[in-house]
C-alpha cells in the first residue's frame, strides 16, 4: 500500500467516524418515531460549540466536554417535549418539517448565544502527528476513532442486555404492541431523541480540534450523517456504522485522486445512487435489531 493511498484511508476513517455517529443519531430517533430528525446536525454544532464555551469560561476540558454533551441533551429532550410531542398524530412529512423548522431556530439561537465567527478547541492530546506506514495520524484523529468504537461497543450492550434498551427495540418493532406490554412508548420516544443529541454533541466535540467549529458547522455534517444512514439503510445501527465509514472514505480518495472541489458533492451523489438504485440500503432497511 502506498504512503498516499494509507494517508487517504487514516483521513477518511476519521471523518466517517463523525459521519457514523451522526447517522447512529438519526437511526436511533426514526427507529422510535419513524421521523427524520433534521436538527441532528444542530447537536453536532452544540457540543462543539459549548465545550469552547466553557473551556474558555475557565472549565478544565474534562469537565467541560460532559457538560457540553448534557447540555446537548437537554436541548434534544427540548425538541422532543415541546415541539415533537405536541405534534403526535400528525403525519410523518409533518413531524419533519417541524425537525426543519428546530433546525433553523437552533442555528439562530446559537448566533445570539456565542457569535458567527469560528473557534479551535485544543486538541485532546498534542498535536504532534504519528506516523503509521508512511503516513500520518493526529492525536485527535485516534481520539475520534477510539471513541466512537466504545460508543458503538457500548449502545450494542445498551440495546442488547437492558431493559431500557429492549423496550426502545421493541416499540422501534412495534410501538402498539409495546405499549400494551407495558412499555412507556412515550419515554421511549423522548430518550431516543436525548441519546441522539448525546451522540451527535460526542461527534461535534471530537471534530472540533480538527475542523474548528461554529455556529453552522452542523449544516453540512447533519446531511452528510444522513447521506451515511441512506448508504447503510435508514434505522439500521450497523448500517449507520457502515454507510459513515464508506461515505468518509470514498470522500476521501475523491478529493485525493478527483478533486477536492468536488469533496461535498460526493456523499449526495452516493446518496441520489442508492435511493435510486438501492432504496433499503447496504442492510435493507433492517432496522431495530441491528441498533
Amino acid at each position: 500500500m502506498s504512503a498516499q493511498l494509507a494517508q487517504f484511508l487514516l483521513s477518511g476513517l476519521t471523518i466517517g467516524a463523525i459521519y457514523a455517529l451522526v447517522a447512529l443519531g438519526f437511526a436511533i430517533i426514526h427507529n422510535a418515531s419513524h421521523v427524520i430528525n433534521f436538527a441532528q446536525g444542530e447537536f453536532v454544532m452544540i457540543g462543539g460549540m459549548a465545550t469552547v464555551s466553557f473551556a474558555g469560561a475557565g472549565l478544565p476540558l474534562p469537565l467541560a466536554v460532559p457538560a457540553a454533551v448534557l447540555a446537548a441533551t437537554a436541548v434534544g429532550l427540548a425538541l422532543e417535549k415541546f415541539a415533537v410531542e405536541p405534534a403526535r398524530g400528525a403525519s410523518v412529512v409533518t413531524l419533519i418539517i417541524i425537525t426543519i423548522g428546530a433546525s433553523i431556530l437552533l442555528r439562530g439561537l446559537a448566533t445570539l448565544v456565542w457569535d458567527k465567527n469560528l473557534h479551535a478547541l485544543r486538541p485532546f492530546s498534542g498535536e504532534r502527528p504519528i506516523e503509521i506506514a508512511g503516513a500520518t495520524i493526529l492525536p485527535q484523529s485516534l481520539w475520534v476513532l477510539g471513541v466512537s468504537i466504545a460508543i458503538v461497543l457500548l449502545l450494542g450492550g445498551f440495546f442488547g442486555r437492558t431493559l431500557t434498551g429492549k423496550a426502545m427495540l421493541a416499540t422501534a418493532h412495534n410501538p402498539l404492541a409495546a405499549q400494551l406490554c407495558g412499555i412507556n412508548v412515550r419515554f421511549v420516544l423522548l430518550l431516543s431523541f436525548g441519546l441522539s443529541a448525546a451522540l451527535g454533541a460526542v461527534a461535534g466535540i471530537l471534530i472540533a480540534p480538527i475542523t474548528l467549529t461554529s455556529w453552522d458547522v452542523g449544516v453540512m455534517l447533519g446531511l452528510k450523517g444522513f447521506a451515511a444512514a441512506v448508504l447503510g439503510g435508514m434505522g439500521s445501527g450497523a448500517g449507520a456504522v457502515a454507510g459513515g465509514l464508506l461515505l468518509g472514505i470514498a470522500e476521501s480518495l475523491g478529493a485525493g485522486y478527483v478533486s477536492s472541489a468536488y469533496k461535498d458533492a460526493i456523499a449526495f451523489v452516493i446518496m441520489l445512487a442508492v435511493l435510486f438504485f438501492m432504496p433499503g440500503g447496504l442492510f435493507g432497511g433492517k432496522s431495530a435489531e441491528r441498533v
